[in-house]
């Protein structure tokens, strides 16, 4: 079986592209032929050997517009090698990447991860609503990242028959216990509530800082991540005189990130909108057995990530004092902290591990020949 991921850009910026790549790792891990065919971000096209199994193609960008990389090139590359492939697995929302595969004249198998409805652009959607029916009807299999996903988006009613529920699995973050004690140790009598992302509307940092007002000076919280809200939502932490308790600690590099995860009392998600479709983020706490408090956002799957009452608990989107509530509920005592830091572990390691992804997505594939 060889196997073509298509869509997005590279380098690796965010979800979507990083279950992309992940996946093309881990298939050809196990001796599955799996490239990936993806936008340049910047310079020009270029192949980049992964591993004997798979390589990386990437076609050069003319101009990115509405969160889309504007790629010609990638038709043309699609048309030359598609029949080189069994499955096209085709990762939405990418307009790009949808007209490339219409125009390639394909007619093997396609599977399409429907990762997120394309929410904000209303435009670029009315225009490329016929291209997405086209894609939803050519698609063998739609897989989602979560059943609430994959039941509520308005665009799959019609298709249910074809969904089938792909989590999203990461490998767990390192244990770096060294340099998690020295960061507890900087805020020592503390209770760390971390979060990252970036700092955007939808993320609804603003009702996290609210949140901040709630609790008692035990508590610190901490946001890792820059955006263009930095300054206004600084703005909202010195004029509630939050500044001792809330730090916006700008973009972190991966290599800190398991000494925040390893150092913090739980992980707080806070977005508002079901642009937040699952939230990687909180898998990464629950890897090191970190609980969550999130967000009940109609139609995202993130709080079914969460499970409430087992991993963490969840709380009403745009409302910093159920936010509040939460994250007190969840530390008010050890047994309580406890029973959610094992109910997140153990969440993590039945729903969520990086192998269980390529298990499932192996069964999917295999599944393919027998419809």
């Amino acid at each position: 079986m060889k196997v073509l991921q298509l869509g997005k850009f590279y380098p690796i910026r965010g979800g979507v592209e990083k279950v992309m790549y992940d996946l093309m790792c881990g298939l050809s891990a196990r001796g599955v032929q799996c490239d990936m065919l993806c936008a340049a971000c910047e310079g020009e096209s270029c192949d980049i050997k992964i591993n004997d199994n798979a390589k990386l193609i990437t076609t050069r960008t003319l101009t990115k517009a509405k969160a889309t990389m504007i790629s010609p090139a990638m038709i043309g590359k699609l048309r030359k090698i598609c029949n080189e492939y069994d499955v096209i697995h085709v990762h939405h929302p990418d307009p790009m990447a949808c007209l490339a595969l219409f125009c390639s004249g394909y007619k093997g198998k396609v599977v399409l991860h429907w990762h997120s409805d394309i929410l904000k652009q209303n435009v670029i959607l009315k225009f490329y609503m016929p291209l997405q029916n086209w894609l939803l009807r050519r698609a063998n299999v739609i897989v989602g990242t979560s059943p609430v996903y994959l039941n509520e988006s308005p665009h799959l009613q019609d298709v249910q028959h074809k969904t089938v529920c792909l989590p999203i699995g990461i490998e767990p973050l390192p244990s770096v216990k060294e340099k998690a004690e020295l960061l507890r140790a900087h805020y020592e009598g503390k209770r760390i509530v971390f979060s990252l992302g970036r700092l955007v509307g939808y993320k609804g940092y603003e009702y996290l800082v609210d949140a901040a007002s709630y609790l008692t000076d035990d508590y610190v919280v901490l946001i890792g991540g820059g955006g263009p809200l930095r300054g206004k939502l600084q703005a909202k932490i010195n004029n509630a005189g939050l500044s001792d308790r809330v730090k916006l600690l700008g973009f972190l590099p991966d290599e800190v990130l398991p000494q925040y995860f390893g150092a913090c009392d739980l992980f707080c998600m806070s977005s508002i909108w079901k642009t937040e479709a699952f939230g990687i983020v909180q898998i990464e706490a629950m890897s090191c057995g970190k609980p969550v408090v999130a967000t009940r956002i109609p139609e995202s799957g993130v709080s079914w990530v969460n499970e409430d009452g087992v991993s963490g608990l969840n709380a009403d989107p745009e409302n910093g004092k159920s936010l509040a509530e939460a994250i007190l509920k969840v530390t008010k005592n050890e047994e309580t902290y406890n029973k959610f830091a094992k109910g997140a572990y153990d969440r993590y390691k039945s729903l969520f591990s990086y192998e269980q992804m390529i298990d499932n997505c192996m069964r999917i594939y295999s599944g393919l020949w027998k419809k």
